[in-house]
């Protein structure tokens, strides 16, 4: 029979199951490239411009939700990428966003994708690429892959993702991701991805 500190011990061990593995209340989001860096440009359309209309928009959403943001870019200003994740790694209780949008050689290829490091990462990705394909479905869902190959992903100490909206490169997707709908589409389904993994 268990006496009172076995029982005490039992209900703490209970609530440590039952809570969230990955509590945090701030969102860090990167909008990428920027500055002297366009990163993927077509015909006049700048991925840097969108990555950074994204991010503020995501910004919006998560505020009024309730969470800390915090944006490693406000203006279109170049930042090198181990700037980006010192500013990320500045907080414990986070969670780290990267935005892009994509291009190729061959124009046909299209897409969205979520790119990772760490397990639990693989979770946050899986959530967000989940979302961003149910609402956005006349495209590829390419799915979440492994990116610890990426500076912002592997040098940040947090739960870290970096999302591909889209391929510039791609005439079709291109006009779409050029519309505000559809960045606002994108920001509100990493929203929401955000919000589940919470």
């Amino acid at each position: 029979m268990l006496n009172f500190r076995g029982i005490l011990a039992l209900l703490f061990v209970w609530c440590c199951l039952l809570a969230p593995a990955s509590a945090f209340r701030t969102v860090v989001i990167d909008a990428g490239h920027g500055g002297k860096d366009d990163g993927a440009k077509r015909y006049g359309v700048k991925e840097k411009d969108l990555n950074l209309d994204t991010a503020k928009r995501l910004e919006k959403i998560l505020k009024r939700r309730g969470f800390h943001v915090v944006m490693t870019r406000r203006t279109d200003r170049f930042l090198h990428l181990q700037e980006r994740a010192k500013i990320a790694n500045r907080y414990q209780d986070a969670v780290f966003i990267s935005i892009h949008y994509n291009a190729h050689p061959d124009t046909s290829v299209k897409g969205i994708e979520t790119f990772y490091a760490t397990m639990e990462g693989r979770e946050l990705a899986s959530g967000i690429q989940n979302h961003l394909t149910k609402r956005i479905r006349q495209t590829r869902n390419r799915g979440i892959k492994s990116g610890k190959q990426y500076a912002v992903l592997n040098k940040t100490r947090m739960v870290s993702v970096l999302v591909e909206g889209g391929f510039i490169s791609n005439s079709w997707e291109r006009s779409r991701l050029n519309g505000a709908w559809y960045r606002q589409i994108v920001a509100e389904q990493i929203a929401k991805g955000i919000l589940i993994h919470k």
